[in-house]
C-alpha cells in the first residue's frame, strides 16, 4: 500500500499537472471503487467543476472542487493515478479542458473514491493521529511514554501516528537500532530521540526519491519512486546486513511480515 512519502509524491506531481484545470467529463468504468455517492451523482458533481486545491492526510489524496465539493481519493494496495492517461484499463477517467485524461488504475478494486461536502468528517480521517511533520520531539516522548504495545505495530497503528506503514516502519527502527518486538515504554530518552528524527528523516528522503516503488505504486508520471535502492532491510530476508553482514530476519509481528538485523538492532 502506498504509504505517506509515496501519496505526498502524487500530490505534489498533481499539483504540478492538473491543479486550476477544469473537469469536463468523468467516465465510471467500475463503479465498485466509488464509494459515495452513487455514480452517476459522483459524475454529475464533478463534471464542470476546476480543481482549487490538491491535499493529503496521511495516505488520502484530496482535491477540492470550485463547487466546494472535494474529491478523496484512497490508493490502497494497488490504486494508481495516470497523468496523461487513456488507458483502457482505467476504473474511473477524468478528462479535462485541455484534451487530456487522469487515470485512476485499480487492479484489486480496494481503492475508495469519495465525493462529499466535508472530507474532514469522513470517518476514517476522523480516527487519525497526527501528521508525523507536525510533530515536536516533546509530543511524540510523550506519546511513547505509556504505551505497553511493540513498537514496530505501534508505529502502524494509524490512529497513533498517522501515514506511516509497514515498509517505513521497518526501515526507519532499522536506521534507530531499535529491535520492532520491543514496548515502546522501554524506550529510553536517547533511543526515543533518535527514533523522532529517523522518523523525519526517512520520510523526507523517501519523498525527495519519489517514493518506493514495490508492487503497483508508480508516480503519476508512470515512473517508478527511487527510493527502494536506499531499502536496508524491507523485503531482503535472508540477504546479508549493510551493517554486520549478518542475515536479514523476517518474522511476524502484530499480523505484518517484520524485517530487521538482530545484531544491529536492540
Amino acid at each position: 500500500m502506498p504509504e505517506l512519502p509515496e501519496v505526498e509524491t502524487i500530490r505534489r506531481d498533481l499539483e504540478k499537472t492538473i491543479l486550476g484545470k477544469k473537469i469536463i467529463k468523468v467516465c465510471v468504468h467500475n463503479p465498485k471503487v466509488i464509494r459515495e455517492p452513487g455514480p452517476q451523482a459522483f459524475k454529475k458533481h464533478l463534471e464542470g467543476q476546476t480543481i482549487k486545491n490538491i491535499l493529503r492526510r496521511a495516505k488520502l489524496l484530496i482535491l477540492e472542487l470550485s463547487n466546494g465539493r472535494a474529491l478523496t481519493i484512497h490508493l490502497k494496495m494497488s490504486g494508481q493515478l495516470v497523468y496523461p492517461g487513456g488507458s483502457s484499463r482505467s476504473r474511473v477517467a477524468f478528462y479535462f479542458k485541455s484534451g487530456r485524461i487522469l487515470d485512476f488504475n485499480d487492479q484489486r478494486l480496494f481503492g475508495e473514491l469519495r465525493l462529499v461536502s466535508d472530507w474532514e468528517k469522513i470517518k476514517f480521517v476522523q480516527t487519525l493521529g497526527p501528521e508525523p511533520f507536525d510533530l515536536t520531539f516533546s509530543n511524540f516522548k510523550g506519546m511513547l511514554s505509556k504505551k505497553k504495545t511493540k513498537i514496530k505495530p505501534l508505529l502502524l497503528d494509524q490512529s497513533f501516528i498517522s501515514g506511516i506503514g509497514n515498509l517505513y516502519a521497518a526501515e526507519i527502527l532499522f536506521r534507530a537500532k531499535i529491535d520492532p518486538q520491543r514496548p515502546a515504554q522501554s524506550l529510553n530518552e536517547k533511543e526515543k530521540q533518535v527514533l523522532y528524527k529517523k522518523i523525519q528523516g526517512v520520510l523526507k528522503s523517501a519523498i525527495k526519491y519519489g517514493g518506493s516503488s514495490v508492487d503497483d505504486y508508480v508516480r503519476v508520471s508512470g515512473k517508478n519512486g527511487n527510493y527502494s535502492r536506499f531499502h536496508r532491510v524491507y523485503g531482503r530476508a535472508n540477504k546479508p546486513c549493510f551493517v554486520c553482514g549478518k542475515p536479514i530476519k523476517r518474522i511476524v509481528l502484530g499480523g505484518r511480515g517484520t524485517y530487521f538485523c538482530a545484531t544491529c538492532q536492540n
